[in-house]
């Protein structure tokens, strides 16, 4: 799964807004990305989020909080 696969996973499980700090940890722990196989995992995952929110495809609530976008898929 890649990084801006994980954080849209995340993000449509999640509900609600969620910090990127909270969303990297979930990824991880879903066993979503591995941070053994996956360089910068935590740049990696952050820079997904940032490219997800100018696409708008999720949204940015708040400096470094994000959600899914009502219109967006759940994966």
């Amino acid at each position: 799964m890649t990084p801006r696969e994980a954080a849209l996973a995340v993000l449509g499980e999640a509900g609600g807004p969620l910090h990127r700090t909270v969303v990297l940890d979930r990824a991880l722990r879903a066993g979503y990305l591995d941070p053994f196989t996956t360089p910068d995992v935590r740049g990696a995952i952050f820079a997904a989020l940032r490219e997800l929110a100018a696409d708008g495809v999720i949204v940015r609530a708040d400096t470094g909080v994000y959600e899914a976008s009502p219109k967006a898929p759940s994966t």
